[in-house]
């Protein structure tokens, strides 16, 4: 039987972080938030029309915080 290739914890640290810090920013400015939901603070993004639209803005804030994190 042969093993996969040894992933070490530290391998996932900047993934999870990101999705961390995505969770945050998502959660506290509404950011994507679908129209008719209000959300406190500032909303970054701009508000998805779909359910659609909302995962693509989370996608997309993933990615600039995954890009963040590791600068």
């Amino acid at each position: 039987m042969e093993e996969g290739p040894v992933i070490h914890s530290s391998a996932r640290r900047d993934e999870d972080i990101a999705l961390d810090l995505m969770k945050f920013i998502a959660m506290t400015t509404g950011y994507g938030r679908t129209t008719g939901g209000s959300g406190a603070g500032f909303t970054g993004g701009g508000a998805a029309a779909k359910p659609e639209e909302y995962a693509a803005h989370l996608l997309e804030l993933y990615g600039k915080c995954k890009d963040a994190v590791k600068k």
